[in-house]
């Protein structure tokens, strides 16, 4: 099959992209398709833990002409986003196929091969890639073994997977602390580790953009955008400050090495654990993209001022990368995306 543009990935990103196609004259499935490796809608909300409640997320932004309102706040988010995400497909008829896993995407003569993990293939003039990071944890590296059980952020259920364990959490970022905060509210006792000072912050009126600039300074030279909680910090907030007024939400500082029970921080001091609870964050779901040889020695993809544009490719688009990880700003990049790739189509011939 041969379309004008194929988005990779049905999350916030993905599925703005797509709208915002359609509404510039794409047709789905003759002109476009997105292609989710997922089983169903929900980018990757549907994997998310039971026990965070919408309530107890960050927000999240309505997609466009769909507004995401007069949700209850106690249900899990993983439910209620699920549900939005495919209402919002059917409701603007956009052409998702899930169950498409993408394994590789090659380039040549000005066209796009797109490789699925069935064996078969698509092409295409264009690609918006919209993959985000879920599927690409960072699982950090110690010296020692440890011969408890172990589970990184992607893996976390609730708080019964611990029930009577002594849990590590390591990591500086907002899950690390919501974990925390659940965990001792089940009565689960918990230690924390973050290789810096925790970096908590009261948000500016400008906050927002003050975070966005730095974020796009790096893309657009090429390197790896930060961690969230690199460029955001923590939020301080009533919830939080009663964990660090507790002990609960001060860190022990940096692992110096594992023991097969026990973890042993930079200070000489030694604690008995049973468990480890890995937050340490995801990096960006680009492996089906090496072929394309995009990644700058440092890491990163460089990015027009645009911010979705790939400068060494054209026809290449990212959303949900850098400055557009949050929701809102995938959904405002999904837009921009599907602009630049009308505009692309339109100026070079078929």
């Amino acid at each position: 099959m041969y379309y004008q543009n194929i988005v990779i990935g049905a999350g916030q990103a993905g599925l703005s992209a797509a709208f915002h196609l359609q509404r510039r004259g794409l047709k789905p499935w003759e002109d476009y398709v997105v292609l989710d490796a997922n089983p169903g809608p929900g980018g990757a909300w549907q994997h998310r833990w039971r026990t965070l409640t919408l309530g107890k997320t960050h927000a999240v932004a309505s997609l466009p002409e769909f507004p995401f309102d007069n949700q209850d706040p106690t249900r899990p988010a993983s439910e209620v986003v699920s549900e939005y995400y495919g209402a919002y497909e059917r409701e603007k008829n956009l052409p998702v196929r899930h169950d498409a896993e993408v394994r590789a995407v090659t380039r040549e003569d000005g066209i796009f091969t797109v490789e699925l993990a069935d064996g078969s293939t698509l092409q295409a003039r264009s690609i918006i890639n919209a993959t985000g990071t879920w599927t690409n944890p960072n699982w950090p590296s110690y010296p020692g073994r440890f011969d408890g059980p172990q589970v990184h952020t992607n893996g976390f259920i609730g708080p019964e997977q611990f029930a009577g364990q002594r849990v590590l959490v390591v990591g500086g970022g907002a899950s690390a602390t919501q974990f925390i905060v659940q965990l001792r509210a089940a009565g689960v006792d918990t230690l924390w580790s973050t290789r810096s000072e925790p970096d908590w912050r009261t948000p500016s009126a400008d906050w927002g953009i003050q975070v966005e600039r730095e974020v796009n300074e790096r893309t657009r030279s090429g390197l790896p955008p930060k961690s969230v909680v690199g460029a955001t910090g923590l939020m301080l907030n009533p919830v939080m400050q009663a964990g660090i007024d507790s002990g609960a939400l001060v860190s022990r500082g940096k692992i110096d090495f594992l023991g097969p029970h026990s973890v042993h921080f930079q200070d000489g001091s030694t604690e008995p654990i049973d468990a480890i609870l890995w937050a340490t964050g995801f990096h960006h779901a680009h492996d089906h993209l090496r072929p394309l040889h995009l990644h700058t020695q440092a890491g990163g993809i460089l990015i027009a001022e645009d911010s979705v544009s790939a400068v060494e490719l054209p026809g290449m688009y990212f959303v949900g990368y850098g400055a557009s990880a949050s929701t809102l700003g995938a959904t405002h990049a999904g837009r921009k995306a599907a602009v630049a790739a009308s505009k692309f189509l339109a100026a070079v011939p078929a």
